[in-house]
């Protein structure tokens, strides 16, 4: 299945499919605004302004899964994300990222791309996947690699 194909629901609601980023390079986040690496939000979104007129785009799925750390409605996390970080890019409604009940769209970017040891599971939020024009997952980065080192490798994906 194309990358471009999952369903996901935005958080404001509305159902939909990832085709509208389908010729982009992608960074796909599982975020947590109560979380201790939130601050990456604000070097998230940098990376979205500096490099969305070239095709880039920062997707958010926020998650519970890891301490809980996502404690509001999705109404709330996106008033939270605005208002604290700046963030306009887009984010989903919450959902999992590890077992059973992962969204699927988690279980093809953890299959695509494995964690330290191979491991599929996300250790924890903040867990970045990126993914090149041709919806291909090429990277994972662990939750401690700050957006700023990224960058280079979306700039190679984006000539």
């Amino acid at each position: 299945m194309s990358i471009y194909n999952f369903d996901v629901k935005t958080i404001r609601g509305e159902e939909q499919t990832l085709a509208p980023f389908e010729g982009k390079v992608m960074l796909i986040v599982n975020t947590a605004t109560g979380c201790g690496f939130a601050p990456q939000f604000k070097g998230l979104q940098k990376l979205h302004d500096d490099y969305k007129e070239q095709g880039f785009s920062v997707l958010g799925f926020p998650s519970s899964q890891f301490g809980n750390q996502e404690k509001g409605t999705d109404s709330e996390v996106a008033q939270t994300c605005e208002l604290n970080f700046g963030v306009n890019f887009p984010l989903y409604s919450k959902i999992n990222v590890n077992g059973s009940d992962a969204h699927p769209l988690f279980k093809h970017l953890t299959n695509e791309a494995r964690g330290v040891f191979g491991s599929k599971a996300i250790k924890w939020n903040f867990t970045k996947f990126l993914v090149d024009r041709d919806g291909r997952v090429v990277k994972r980065y662990a939750s401690t690699d700050e957006p700023a080192r990224i960058e280079s490798d979306i700039v190679k994906l984006l000539s």
